[in-house]
C-alpha cells in the first residue's frame, strides 16, 4: 500500500502550489489592475531511481501564465489614472532594473517628478526611458498614451507640450508569465534580449481618468478553495486507510 500513500502524498505536495496561487489571487481581489493566472495542468510523471520503476506520480507544470481578461472599469476622473484595455500592457522598470510589464494604472509622480505606478515601478516611455514631468505642470494623457504637460503660468491659450509616449504593447499574440515581484515578462520564446517583445497587430489604447479592477472573481475563487480543502481531506483519508490496510495485513501474517 506504500504506492497508494506515495501517490496521495505527491498529489498533496503538488497541489500546494495551486493553493498558494489561489490564496494570492484572493488577497489581490481589490488590487488595481491585478490579473489572475491560468489554471496549471497536472501531468503524470514516472519517478526515476532504483526501486521506482512502477512509481507514477502527479506533477504540476510550473508555469504561471497571466490571464489578461479585462476587469471592470472604475471612473476616477484623476488626471494620472489610466485603465488599459483589451490585452494591452504598460512597460515599467522593475526594482532590479529590468524591463517588465504591468496592468496597474494608478500612476503618480514621485519626489523627483518621475512617473511611477502605485507599486513604485517607474513608467517607461516608448524609447525605454523614465518619464519626468516638471512639478506643478498640468498633465493630460491621451487614449494613445501620449503625455502632455502645460505650465500653469503660461497663457491659457498656450498649447501643451508633449513630454513622452508611454510604452504600450499589445500582448494578444504572446504569453506573459508572472515574475516574483508580480510584474509580467514575456515567455522566453517571445522575449528579446532586453526583455521586450514584438507587439501584436492591434493599436494599444487606454482609458484616461479610470482604473481597471482586478479580474479575479471572488466567488469562483472561494469555490476553488473549498474544492482544494476537500481534496486535501480526501488524500489524507486515503493515506490513513492505506496504513490501516497495511496493519491489517501484518496482523493476518502474524496470526498464521
Amino acid at each position: 500500500m506504500d504506492r497508494l500513500a506515495f501517490t496521495s502524498m505527491a498529489s498533496i505536495n503538488e497541489r500546494r502550489l495551486l493553493r498558494e496561487q489561489l490564496n494570492n489571487e484572493l488577497a489581490n481581489v481589490s488590487t488595481v489592475g491585478f490579473k489572475k493566472s491560468y489554471d496549471n495542468a497536472m501531468v503524470s510523471v514516472k519517478a526515476a531511481g532504483d526501486g521506482w520503476d512502477s512509481r507514477i506520480q502527479p506533477y504540476i507544470e510550473k508555469f504561471n501564465a497571466v490571464n489578461l481578461d479585462q476587469g471592470h472599469l472604475m471612473v476616477t476622473a484623476q488626471k494620472l489614472d489610466i485603465a488599459l484595455t483589451d490585452k494591452n500592457v504598460l512597460g515599467v522598470r522593475a526594482k532590479n532594473g529590468e524591463l517588465a510589464f504591468t496592468r496597474r494604472g494608478d500612476l503618480r509622480l514621485n519626489s523627483q517628478g518621475v512617473l511611477e505606478t502605485g507599486s513604485g515601478n517607474v513608467v517607461l516611455s516608448q524609447e525605454g526611458n523614465p518619464i519626468t514631468i516638471p512639478a506643478g505642470f498640468d498633465v493630460q494623457i491621451t487614449r494613445e498614451g501620449d503625455i502632455f504637460a502645460r505650465d500653469p503660468l503660461q497663457p491659457v491659450d498656450a498649447p501643451p507640450v508633449q513630454v513622452a509616449r508611454m510604452m504600450l504593447r499589445d500582448a494578444s499574440q504572446i504569453t506573459l508569465q508572472r515574475r516574483e515581484d508580480t510584474l509580467y515578462t514575456p515567455h522566453i520564446q517571445f522575449r528579446n534580449a532586453n526583455g521586450d517583445f514584438a507587439p501584436g497587430p492591434n493599436t494599444p489604447q487606454i482609458v484616461p481618468g479610470a482604473l481597471e479592477a482586478s479580474n479575479v472573481n471572488p466567488v469562483t475563487a472561494m469555490v476553488k478553495l473549498i474544492d482544494f480543502s476537500r481534496s486535501f481531506e480526501t488524500q489524507i483519508k486515503t493515506i490513513a486507510e492505506a496504513k490501516e490496510l497495511d496493519q491489517s495485513g501484518s496482523t493476518m501474517l502474524k496470526a498464521r
